[in-house]
């Protein structure tokens, strides 16, 4: 698929740190990689909850939820793994734009494609957390059958 030539970036009359201001806090995305099975999602749910509770306004973009839409045409191979990734950091950066808060939970294997995404962003609004669980504890918590059917 071929770049269209004929469109151009129109810039907002408000900025984001006038957005920030507004909304009382910087924007940044917290970007949690890890595991299948590690605790991406639990984590940025209650740190969603804790943020919001505070006032903070932050969003998920969850791995699973974004496959069921903006990314439905996507498959797991290595290709569409990195074009999931670049599609989510695309949209993660509209977010930061606006002033949010985002909490972005994706497996997101490859150190290339979070690198790609933390240099669209400007300096300090990407942090990279990578949620630690050992193998054997992310097969106890094999919700989706991934260990079991890699095993089988």
């Amino acid at each position: 698929m071929s770049k269209a030539t004929n469109i151009s970036w129109h810039e907002n009359n408000v900025t984001r740190a006038e957005r920030q201001k507004l909304n009382g806090h910087g924007s940044v995305t917290v970007w949690l990689t890890g595991l299948s099975g590690s605790g991406k999602s639990t984590v940025s749910v209650h740190l969603e909850r804790v943020l919001t509770t505070r006032g903070l306004k932050a969003y998920v973009l969850d791995g699973d939820n974004v496959r069921h839409g903006l990314n439905s045409n996507l498959g797991f191979s290595a290709e569409d793994r990195t074009e999931n990734i670049r599609r989510i950091g695309e949209v993660a950066k509209l977010f930061v734009d606006a002033g949010m808060i985002v909490i972005a939970a994706f497996i997101s294997p490859y150190r290339a494609d979070r690198d790609s995404v933390r240099s669209i962003m400007d300096d300090g609004s990407f942090v990279e957390v990578h949620v630690d669980a050992s193998v054997e504890e992310c097969e106890k918590r094999d919700v989706k059958g991934l260990y079991a059917k890699a095993r089988a």
